[in-house]
């Protein structure tokens, strides 16, 4: 053993390595290198430091320590005890949305087979998340607030265990103070630098977590007894995952030490003259005149507050009024109820770029919660005569219909003159063409799926061509208007071409419609799509 550590010594000064059948050491000071560390996916390593995720869009990067440790005594079926402590930095870009997170992990494989980008941290993907089989423990540092995952908010660590629906979880922090008693928030994603402490020690899992060269805190931010003598295999990897999606940031680990021997082995890690990577706040104005500006600026935002009152008094008036009054005639006939837009404000979290799910042909669509319903959000703006017409084609279409592989459309608001609002089923996995153009070899179909989607657009075929009082062509169908529910059957979605003709009619039109390139012939059209 002694050998072994002066062998080590001698090649890197700040590289310590303790290898025997049953332990394993290490510690890493801003010295990662492709010989210590393993990278996959979009992780690289700039300056000594590991960089998991950059400024590309829905990237995954892994990093691992570069063989796989003992997880498990030799002669038992017992977890090892570990210790790990690393400082991270979550470096935000200018001017750009920052999500997603990051996890360090305990993992039977390396690699990026079987794993997503965006909500999925680079740690799972939709097929396998919550499979007792991943044999995955987990530790997520988490700046998006999923629903699909029970997070509790958008700046959150938490216990994953082969799900990321979290074993347990708490708001980013630590507890301060003279006891212990005083709860202070740390935001993950500003760019400071934090130090992060793990154990795993008589089957209890232990977080701490506080701005790095600060004391560790002496009480935990969780504290949790987790049994993962069926969770961790004999041997496994050890490391980080982080993932982007349409919001991005940079991961960064600058130090990292681990230990199944020694519990005090974060206290090896060098806190000092570390990089900064705060975006610089912008210079204040220092000149004479800054009080002369103040004064006059606080009689502006006086005066600006009188006039703001008035006007919103005036325009909840207007509101209620045009609510009570001005409801035109093509707004009573159609199904579809009419939706406040202040719920529909508050279930998008104020139409917040978080909550975009999608762009359509004529707006953005966002998720929301409405009434405890996870439901689609697509502004239509309808400055032009064109706009309006795709509106009342989708009201007059699809608010009446009622099939399963048809979308529901719940609703509609008007927000103003120019902005109208559709309200419809939230589709829990995505389009049709996401799936089969923009997924990794996991998650493309099979021809079972293939067949069975494939059946299902025929069923809404049929049920709009024959199954209604009157006859709708879509006239648009291609794979982004083919939706997959939480059961992964298609719907037909955007009826925004649609029209409408008597069983007895036969459909004519003089002009080119739908999507630029998808062939008009629906039969060849959706075969060559799916299969």
């Amino acid at each position: 053993m002694s050998k072994l550590l002066l062998s080590s010594l001698f090649l890197t000064t700040n590289l310590i390595l303790l290898t025997s059948v049953s332990s394993t050491e290490f510690i890493y000071n801003t010295n990662f290198n492709s010989t210590n560390t393993l990278v996959c996916g979009n992780a690289t390593i700039e300056s000594s430091i590991l960089t998991l995720t950059n400024r590309s869009t829905f990237a995954v990067g892994r990093a691992f320590y570069p063989s796989k440790i003992p997880t498990k005594s030799s002669n038992s079926s017992t977890p090892l005890p570990f210790a790990t402590s690393f400082i991270f930095s979550i470096a935000p870009f200018k001017d750009l949305l920052p999500g997603h997170g990051f996890v360090f992990i305990l993992s039977p494989s390396a690699g990026t087979t079987g794993v997503s980008s965006a909500q999925h941290l680079g740690l799972f993907n939709f097929t396998n998340n919550g499979d007792p089989n991943n044999h995955v423990f987990g530790i997520e540092f988490d700046v998006f607030n999923n629903q699909e995952f029970n997070d509790i908010d958008d700046n959150h660590v938490g216990v994953d265990i082969n799900s990321l629906v979290s074993f347990t979880s708490r708001a980013a922090g630590f507890w301060g103070g003279k006891g212990g008693d005083k709860f202070e928030d740390l935001k993950l994603n500003n760019g400071e630098n934090y130090q992060v402490w793990i154990e795993y020690l008589d089957s209890r899992v232990n977080v701490t977590m506080a701005l790095a060269g600060q004391n560790r805190p002496k009480k935990p931010l969780i504290s949790e007894l987790v049994d993962l003598s069926e969770v961790l295999l004999d041997e496994m990897y050890v490391g980080f995952c982080g993932a982007t999606g349409q919001l991005v940031e940079s991961h960064k680990i600058l130090a990292w030490s681990f230990s199944n021997s020694n519990v005090s082995i974060g206290d090896a890690l060098v806190t000092t003259n570390l990089p900064s990577f705060v975006l610089p706040k912008e210079s204040s104005f220092r000149s004479k005149g800054f009080l002369v500006g103040i004064t006059a600026g606080v009689l502006f935002v006086i005066g600006s507050a009188v006039v703001i009152f008035v006007f919103f008094l005036r325009r909840k008036r207007c509101l209620r009024k045009e609510e009570e009054e001005d409801i035109e005639d093509w707004e009573q006939e159609y199904w579809p109820h009419r939706v406040r837009y202040e719920d529909i404000y508050a279930a998008t979290k104020g139409f917040s770029d978080q909550n975009v799910i999608g762009f359509g042909g004529n707006g953005k669509v966002y998720k929301g919660l409405l009434q405890g319903v996870q439901v689609a959000v697509k502004i239509i703006p309808c400055d032009s005569e064109q706009g309006m017409r795709a509106f009342l084609s989708e009201i007059s279409s699809l608010g009446r219909l009622k099939h399963r592989n048809v979308v529901l459309l719940r609703g509609w608001c008007k927000k103003e003159k120019g902005s109208l609002i559709l309200i419809y089923d939230y589709m829990d996995n995505g389009s049709l063409d996401k799936r089969m153009f923009d997924g990794d070899e996991n998650t493309i179909f099979g021809w079972e799926e293939r067949m069975k989607v494939l059946k299902d657009v025929a069923h809404g075929i049929l049920y709009l061509h024959d199954g209604w009082e009157v006859k709708v062509l879509h006239r648009d169908i291609k794979s982004s208007n083919v939706l997959l529910d939480k059961d992964m059957n298609a719907r037909l979605g955007d009826f925004g071409l649609a029209t409408m003709h008597h069983h007895e009619q036969i459909g004519h039109t003089s002009q080119v419609i739908g999507t630029v390139g998808f062939m008009a012939l629906l039969s060849y059209k959706v075969i060559f799509v799916i299969l």
